[in-house]
C-alpha cells in the first residue's frame, strides 16, 4: 500500500504490519472492529451475538453471529496472523448448529445480546428497522442456508482451497484478507476478498446456483414472494376493472404497491401482511419539515375529509421519522391464506376509489398554497 504525496508528486510506502508486532488481539481488537463496523467484512450485516455458545450438548463459541439483508444467518470466524488448518471444520460445525435456530430463538439471542451489551434496546423493533418493515411478522430469518465469512491476514492453501469447493458445491462462504499497515503512528487496516473474487463474485454463484434451479423453482412456488406476487396479480385486475389509478402498476413481491397522486411525494399505497390489509396516502417529500407540516395541512380537513369517506381514519403524523400517512385498515386478515383474500381484495379496491376520490380536492387546494 502507498501514499501519494501531492506536492512531491511521489508514491511513499507504508509499513506493512503483522497483528502480532502491534499487539492486537482477536477477540479484544478485530472483533470489536467488526462489530462496530460490518463495512469491514464488505456488506451491511446485523451482529446479533459475540462469542455465541448457544448450542446443545457443546461448549463451543463462534466468534460472531450476524443476519445478512436477506434474512440469512451469517457465521463470522475471525483470525489474526493466520487462519489455522481447521477454520472450514470450525465454521462448518458453527453453520450446521446454526441451520436449526428458528425465528423465535434469533430473536431472543439478540435481545440476549442486546442486554448484555446495556442496550435499553428491543429485538424485535431493531430487527424491523433493519429490513426496513414494520411489522415483525414480515421478517423473513434463516429460511435459506446459513453464510461462512472467515476472515484473516493470511488463509493457508487447505484453507483456500476447500472454500473454493464449498463454494462450488452452493455453500456460501465468503475469505476476506485483512492486512494492517502503519504510518507515522497511525493504523491502516486495508481488507480485500479473495473468495470469491470480486469481479467473478456473480459469474460463480449463477454457476453453483444453476445446478439447484430446478429445486429451488419448486420451492419458489411456496414461498412468500410467489404468493404476494398471485395476491397482487388478482387484486390489481379487479382494481383494474373499477378504477385507472393502479392501471400502469406491475404485481410485485414485496408486501405493499403504490402509485402516484399526481403531486411530488405523495403517494397512494396498498399494504398487506400476515395480520392486516391497509390503503394509505403516505407523505414524504424528502425533507422531514416539509412533511409535517403537509400532513397538518390536510389534518386540518379531518372532519371533512372523513365525512366524505363515511369512517375514521388513522391519522398518523409519525414525529420520529421522515414520513407520514393517512391510513385505513382491515385487520385479523392474512394474506398468506388464500380464503382471506376476496375479502381483503374487495376492502382495498373499494375504499382505495373511495379515499382517492375524497383526498383529490383536498390536495388540490392545499398543494396549490
Amino acid at each position: 500500500m502507498f501514499l501519494i504525496d501531492r506536492e512531491k508528486n511521489e508514491a511513499i510506502s507504508l509499513s506493512k504490519k503483522t497483528f502480532q508486532e502491534l499487539n492486537f488481539k482477536e477477540r479484544r481488537h478485530l472483533q470489536e472492529w467488526i462489530c462496530k463496523n460490518t463495512d469491514i467484512l464488505g456488506e451491511k450485516l446485523l451482529v446479533i451475538q459475540k462469542e455465541f455458545s448457544g448450542f446443545d450438548d457443546t461448549k463451543e463459541r463462534l466468534d460472531l453471529l450476524a443476519i445478512d439483508e436477506n434474512g440469512n444467518l451469517v457465521i463470522i470466524e475471525n483470525k489474526l496472523d493466520d487462519s489455522g488448518r481447521d477454520v472450514v471444520w470450525q465454521s462448518l460445525k458453527y453453520a450446521s448448529y446454526c441451520s436449526g435456530l428458528t425465528k423465535r430463538n434469533i430473536k431472543d439471542i439478540y435481545q440476549r445480546y442486546l442486554d448484555e451489551q446495556g442496550e435499553q434496546k428491543y429485538a424485535e423493533k431493531l430487527l424491523c428497522d433493519f429490513f426496513g418493515v414494520e411489522d415483525f411478522n414480515e421478517v423473513e430469518l434463516n429460511n435459506d442456508a446459513q453464510r461462512i465469512i472467515m476472515i484473516a491476514a493470511n488463509f493457508r492453501k487447505e484453507v483456500t482451497s476447500t472454500a473454493m469447493w464449498l463454494l462450488d458445491h452452493n455453500i456460501k462462504i465468503k475469505c476476506i484478507k485483512v492486512t494492517p499497515y502503519e504510518l507515522d503512528g497511525q493504523i491502516l487496516l486495508d481488507t480485500e476478498q479473495i473468495i470469491p473474487i470480486v469481479d467473478a463474485e456473480e459469474y460463480l454463484i449463477k454457476i453453483a446456483n444453476k445446478k439447484q434451479e430446478e429445486l429451488i423453482n419448486k420451492e419458489r412456488k411456496q414461498t412468500r414472494h410467489t404468493i404476494r406476487i398471485d395476491f397482487w396479480t388478482r387484486m390489481l385486475q379487479k382494481m383494474n376493472d373499477k378504477s385507472d389509478l393502479f392501471k400502469n402498476i406491475s404485481p410485485s413481491k414485496d408486501n405493499w404497491l403504490s402509485c402516484g397522486s399526481g403531486y411530488s411525494g405523495l403517494v397512494y399505497m396498498f399494504v398487506v401482511t400476515g395480520n392486516y390489509a391497509r390503503i394509505e396516502l403516505w407523505i414524504n417529500r424528502g425533507l422531514q419539515d416539509e412533511n409535517k407540516i403537509l400532513f397538518d395541512s390536510i389534518y386540518a380537513h379531518k372532519d371533512k375529509i372523513e365525512l366524505s369517506f363515511g369512517d375514521q381514519l388513522d391519522w398518523q403524523r409519525l414525529d420520529e421519522k421522515k414520513g407520514s400517512r393517512v391510513a385505513y385498515w382491515l385487520k385479523d386478515v392474512s394474506v398468506f391464506n388464500e380464503e382471506d383474500w376476496d375479502r381483503m381484495i374487495y376492502f382495498l379496491t373499494t375504499n382505495m376509489i373511495k379515499f382517492e376520490k375524497t383526498m383529490k380536492s383536498i390536495l388540490r387546494d392545499i398543494m396549490k398554497k
